[in-house]
Parts: structure tokens; C-alpha cells; sequence
């Protein structure tokens, strides 16, 4: 969609304040996801566990926090969003501090998944609260700057979890993303206003009723089902990135923190550009163009063996740039096809497919990727890499059907 004057809806101060806590919120969720990943081939070594295993270690989140969400769907409308986003992040504080506890691999799972029944709902909550304060015209740029959240936690999060883990092991990284997480949980208790104003505007007390009637209702299946795609491709190869630059493209232990700190200020950097292209040009135009460069790198990519560390640098930086382009204007399309009165179970379920579609592209992945023992180069990362490919072909079809269907809404209105 385009707009030919997205400035003229310029931000308040309280919504500028709600951007920046929900961006602080999502800077720690998406580290307690993220950092798995770095910290993926020091994890393998320390618990003795092979590809298959951690698969499942990365899945188990995913998984538990997709069940989650559909569990929570029916009651994501019937309360105070702040309120809801308060319980659930509590939730999340507490499991990642139980992550960081964990002394045995079995009990590091046992800690994900209860991290994920916790954290996996924040997102969808977040998502109702900006389509609540943020009119669809805003919501490009908005998404932009939560994405920010994302290559903050690569500049300022990983690289300082990597550090600390070599230092100290990797459990005293998620021991200070739960401190940091309480932190951010305070200010969102004493700055973020009730949202309560989607209460008026149900119909139905039944919550299982409710979760019924989002479910049956053909636009908003279309969009979960484009979401499950999104996600599958998303996860696939991202659980063996770390372990891929170590033992295939020979990146040093000392090398990684400055990969995960130059893409996430690359990130960083693009991130409100892209935000605001998709305001102004088209949302779906920018979706497509950012697909297809990132089928084209990720296929380039995956071939690499032993690579000089600045060509690493520079295609891990625009790999992840067109990768969470694509995330900016298919989150902003995706969030206005439901009804006011469905955005919470709407957003719930959206985000429990996107978790549980993750954690089976993770768990797939795990099942793909072959290594001798945990020192040897990674084996069929390629097929990893054509398998997404296909995937995001199909995502550029999902997300031009949602594109019609939020233009045909507007035209209505």
C-alpha cells in the first residue's frame, strides 16, 4: 500500500515513549531468542550434545510458546492489554533466569519451555498495542523502529553474551538478560498506560467462542497461514549460524562478537529507512524486492567454505539487512486485517503459528544438518539455504493476497 503523505501523521510524545519501551521489550526478548544462536557451538561443546539435540533445545521455546499463545487467544481480548503484558513478561523474566540456572542440558529445555509459554505471547501483545495507539499509515515506521529491537540486541546484546560466555560460560548470559528484562518490566509498570478501549467492542463472553470466530473468519487464516511460511523459512538456517562460521568459514571465537555487532549496526541503521519506504512506496513492493535479494545472498552464502573474514562480514551484514526488510512491511500489512475487537486473539494466534512453524523449521533443520563430531565443518547447510528459498518464493504470493485484502478494507471504509 502506499501513502503519498505518511508525515502528516506525525507521533506523540506518549506514543514516541510507547515505541521506545516496546522496543526495549522486544530488545530482550528477541536477545533470550537470538543468542542461542551465537552461543550455539559453546552450548554443543559445554553439554556434549550434537546438532539434533540443540535443534530440539532451539525448537522446545518455539514450540511451548506456539501452544501458549493458542491457549491465551480466547482471552487476549477480555483484559487490559498493559496488564496482560506485565503477566507474561514476569513470566518470561522468570524462565530466562532459569535458563541461566540450568546445569544439565535436560534442565535447559525444561527452562525453555517454560521461557517460551511465557515470552512467545509478548510479541502478539505488542503487535495489539501498536495496532491500538498507531494508525496504519504510522505502523511502517513504527515496525521499522521495534525491528530496531532486533539489531540492538546484535550491537549491544550478543557480542556482550558472547563475551561474557567466553569469559564467564553461557549461563551467566541469560542470568543478565533477566536482569536487564526486570529493569525494562519496571519501567513498562510505571510508564505505560491501561488499554482497555478493545473491551467495548466484544461480542462474546465465551473466550473459547472467541477463539472459534477468529479462526473461522477466511482473511485472517490468510494471514496466519502467510505467517506460518514467514516463519519456517525464518528459523531454518538461524539456529546454525554461529556454528557455521566456526567450523566452516573458519571465523575465530574472538571474530563472532564483531559479526553479530556490525550486522545488528547495519540492522540497526536500516531498519527506519525501510520503515518509512514502506509507508511511502508500497508495502508489498518492498516485501518482494527484499525476498528475492535475500533468496539470492542466502543461496551465495551457504556455498562459502574457509572465507576471508571481511567477505564474512560484509554478507552476514547484507543478508540480515534484506532478511528483516522483508519482516517490516509484512508485519505492518499483517496487523491491519483484523477487527479492533479481535486484534488480541488475532494477534495471539498469529503469533503462536509463528512460533510453532518456527520450532518445526528449527527442528527440521537440526535434522538436515550433519556434523561428524562437534569440531568438524557442517554438512548440507546448502540444502538449508534452497529449502528457505523456496519457502520465501511463496511468501511473496501470501503477502500480495493481504496486500489486496487490506486495500479492499481501506477502499470500504
Amino acid at each position: 500500500m502506499s501513502n503519498p503523505n505518511p508525515e502528516k501523521i506525525p507521533f506523540t510524545g506518549y506514543q514516541k515513549l510507547v515505541i521506545f519501551l516496546l522496543t526495549s521489550t522486544f530488545f530482550t526478548v528477541i536477545l533470550d531468542f537470538m543468542v542461542l544462536s551465537p552461543l550455539g557451538d559453546i552450548m554443543m561443546k559445554s553439554l556434549k550434545i550434537n546438532a539434533t539435540q540443540f535443534g530440539i533445545a532451539v525448537s522446545s521455546y518455539a514450540f511451548s510458546a506456539g501452544i501458549s499463545g493458542l491457549l491465551t487467544a480466547g482471552f487476549a481480548d477480555k483484559y487490559d492489554r498493559k496488564k496482560l503484558l506485565l503477566f507474561f513478561y514476569t513470566g518470561f523474566v522468570i524462565g530466562t533466569l532459569f535458563c541461566g540456572l540450568a546445569p544439565t542440558y535436560e534442565l535447559l529445555v525444561t527452562a525453555r519451555i517454560f521461557t517460551g509459554i511465557f515470552g512467545g505471547v509478548i510479541g502478539s501483545i505488542a503487535m495489539a498495542i501498536v495496532a491500538d495507539i498507531f494508525s496504519l499509515q504510522q505502523r511502517g515506521k513504527v515496525m521499522g523502529f521495534l525491528q530496531m529491537g532486533f539489531g540492538a540486541s546484535q550491537v549491544l546484546g550478543i557480542p556482550f553474551g558472547l563475551y561474557v560466555a567466553n569469559s564467564f560460560g553461557w549461563h551467566t548470559t541469560f542470568i543478565l538478560i533477566a536482569i536487564i528484562a526486570a529493569a525494562i518490566g519496571l519501567g513498562l509498570l510505571i510508564k505505560l498506560k491501561p488499554l482497555t478501549e478493545h473491551l467495548s467492542a466484544q461480542k462474546t463472553t465465551s473466550a473459547f467462542g472467541h477463539l472459534i470466530n477468529t479462526f473461522a473468519q477466511k482473511n485472517y487464516r490468510i494471514g496466519f497461514f502467510n505467517t506460518a511460511l514467514l516463519s519456517i523459512g525464518g528459523f531454518m538456517m538461524m539456529p546454525f549460524a554461529s556454528a557455521f562460521c566456526i567450523n566452516n568459514l573458519k571465523v575465530t571465537d574472538e571474530q563472532m562478537p564483531i559479526i553479530f555487532m556490525v550486522t545488528g549496526v547495519a540492522t540497526m541503521a536500516a531498519m527506519p529507512l525501510i520503515g518509512k519506504l514502506s509507508d511511502k512506496v508500497s508495502k508489498f513492493k518492498m516485501f518482494a524486492f527484499s525476498t528475492l535479494m535475500a533468496i539470492v545472498i542466502i543461496n551465495i552464502y551457504a556455498r562459502f567454505t574457509v572465507t576471508p573474514f571481511y567477505i564474512v562480514l560484509i554478507i552476514n551484514s547484507v543478508m540480515m539487512i534484506f532478511i528483516m526488510s522483508r519482516m517490516v512491511p509484512s508485519q505492518a500489512l499483517t496487523s491491519a486485517i483484523p477487527n479492533p475487537a479481535d486484534r488480541g486473539a488475532f494477534m495471539s494466534i498469529n503469533s503462536s503459528l509463528q512460533q510453532i512453524a518456527g520450532g518445526f523449521g528449527a527442528m527440521l533443520a537440526g535434522f538436515v544438518i550433519v556434523q561428524k563430531d562437534n569440531f568438524s565443518p557442517l554438512e548440507h547447510y546448502d540444502y538449508l539455504a534452497m529449502i528457505t528459498s523456496a519457502i520465501m518464493l511463496f511468501t511473496i504470493y501470501g503477502v500480495s493476497r493481504i496486500n489486496k485484502i487490506v486495500e479492499g478494507e481501506n477502499r470500504n471504509q
